[in-house]
């Protein structure tokens, strides 16, 4: 008698080829912010604007305090029609582009002096960190006892708020030059005149021009003070006799005019300094 045995085959299924992790690839988010958008610069301050408009239409604002955008603008307009604000506006510019000629040259002339030498570093650098602890604006009763209380103590004001982030960001920027540029120099047999020119200039570039912004901005801050003390003419005068007389409107127009000084000068900063670095490759470009 045959014994039959009954088979029971199980079909296994073929494993994949390549048999690991999910072979799907996820897309990563890079890590760069991005294209830069056209005129991002200007999306705050047009938000803020809106935002000022849109809570004055719906009357959160008290008009005596913060007058309306519109009312801002009628009142810009006046000023400007019967000649007011144009001769204050050229005389604050007059001002301010003086005082930054002058501490912009201190400032870089101090810092090459210091950062290139030692006897100008020892003679230099301590008397300008000095300089920067105290206070600037608070030299300005010296500076009338010295200078008078005409244009020159405040374009010597003006000068001084300038030169010293200049001064301060192109020194850290020439001492931060790495030592094995200047031994490359070195071994290349280059002249101090071509050491400067290929290794010390565009090593100090980028915080000369962090120092050039700071130095712009600096220029207006110290003109809105130093135009309520003692002047005749100017926004700061403008703003002034508008508070004696509780004029708000007139007071917003010369912030207005300050700010839009200051972001186009900025600006202008921004796009010089794009032009010139234009070799370097940073997060921002």
């Amino acid at each position: 008698m045959t014994a039959m045995t009954t088979t029971t085959t199980t079909t296994v299924p073929e494993a994949p080829p390549f048999a690991g992790p999910d072979r799907r690839v996820r897309r990563r988010r890079p890590l760069t912010p991005g294209r830069r958008l056209p005129a991002a610069r200007l999306a705050g301050p047009l938000l803020l604007v809106v935002l000022w408009a849109a809570a004055s239409a719906a009357g959160a604002l008290d008009p005596g305090a913060i007058p309306a955008p519109w009312t801002v603008v009628e009142t810009g307009a006046h000023l400007w029609t019967d000649g007011t604000l144009p001769d204050d506006v050229l005389t604050s510019l007059r001002r301010a582009a003086t005082g930054f000629v002058i501490g912009l040259t201190a400032g870089v002339v101090l810092a090459l002096a210091s950062g290139l030498t030692r006897t100008g570093e020892a003679l230099i650098d301590g008397t300008v960190n000095l300089n920067r602890a105290i206070p600037t604006l608070g030299l300005i009763p010296l500076f009338i006892l010295w200078l008078g209380i005409g244009e020159t103590f405040k374009i010597a004001i003006i000068a001084i708020v300038v030169y010293i982030p200049i001064y301060l960001n192109t020194h850290a920027a020439l001492s931060g030059i790495d030592s094995r540029f200047v031994e490359l120099a070195e071994v290349q047999g280059l002249n101090r005149l071509r050491f400067i020119r290929q290794i010390v200039v565009p090593g100090a570039l980028p915080g000369f021009f962090v120092g050039l912004r700071l130095g712009v901005t600096g220029s207006w801050l110290g003109l809105v003070v130093l135009e309520q003390i003692n002047a005749t003419s100017g926004l700061g005068y403008l703003m002034f006799q508008a508070q004696n007389y509780g004029q708000t409107d007139v007071i917003l127009v010369g912030l207005v005019v300050y700010g839009i000084f200051g972001l186009v000068s900025d600006t202008a900063v921004r796009l010089i300094e794009r032009r010139v670095l234009s070799w370097r490759r940073t997060l921002s470009s």
